[in-house]
Formats: structure tokens, sequence, C-alpha cells
């Protein structure tokens, strides 16, 4: 495996983790616990409302100017 993936499968169980914790008594836990959900939900109805509405995505253009060092 590799080491994002181990990262990545790290991570979801300690946040699992956590929600266990926050559902069986640790109230304060909750509310920063949904912020990543609820962004999540957002980012991903701004994409399908994108994309209904036909919007293309743009490619980056990535534009650093004249090279002044090189002269």
């Amino acid at each position: 495996m590799s080491v994002r993936r181990v990262v990545l499968v790290v991570g979801i169980v300690l946040y699992a983790g956590l929600w266990v914790v926050a559902v069986n008594g640790a109230r304060g836990l909750v509310a920063p616990l949904a912020i990543p959900v609820v962004l999540a939900v957002l980012v991903w109805l701004g994409l399908r409302l994108e994309r209904y509405l036909g919007v293309t995505p743009r490619r980056p253009r990535f534009d650093d100017g004249p090279d002044d060092h090189d002269a």
C-alpha cells in the first residue's frame, strides 16, 4: 500500500471514531466534525449546479511573465 492510501484510511478511521465519540456523549465535537461534511456537500452541489447550467470548467493558465533573471 502507498503512504497516501494508508494516511487516507487512517484519517477516515479517526474521523469515524470521533463521530462515534460525539454521538455517545461528547456533544461539543458535533459542530467541528460537521464542518468538513457541510463543505463537501456545498462543493458537490456547486459542481452539480455548474454542470446543470452547462458551465464548462476552465483550464488553469499559468503566465509568470518574462524571465528577468535569464538576461
